[in-house]
């Protein structure tokens, strides 16, 4: 891991997290697009969820895999970008991006947020 791989999360001009990105194609395409502002929209109860659509971002390690509170993923079928904020157990295919130290579970509160990625300075 390099620095280019820690992002800073901005949540609606304000909460700031930090975000260690893995290394793969999906990451890659995130990072070279940053800084960059997208809706999110809170979804089942558990993730904040950002849909580029089918085929919206490259994958090259998707599978069925469960996930931690604060892990970041790209779910290939919808090309939904998510941050996971609560755990329900679920086991689903994903592509992981990175993981988020901080305390996430501020997202259940929101029906939906603008949210800036930029690679951290």
């Amino acid at each position: 891991m390099n620095d280019k791989n820690l992002v800073e999360i901005m949540v609606n001009n304000g909460v700031k997290l930090t975000a260690r990105f893995v290394d793969n194609a999906t990451t890659r395409d995130l990072i070279s697009k940053m800084p960059f502002t997208i809706t999110m929209d809170n979804l089942y109860s558990r993730e904040m969820c950002h849909r580029y659509g089918c085929d919206g971002l490259p994958i090259d390690d998707a599978k069925n895999r469960s996930y931690q509170v604060g892990d970041i993923a790209y779910w290939p079928p919808m090309g939904s970008l998510v941050i996971l904020y609560k755990q329900n157990g679920e086991v689903f295919e994903q592509q992981p991006i990175g993981h988020i130290d901080g305390d996430v579970a501020f997202f259940c509160k929101m029906s939906s947020a603008k949210i800036t990625f930029q690679v951290k300075a």
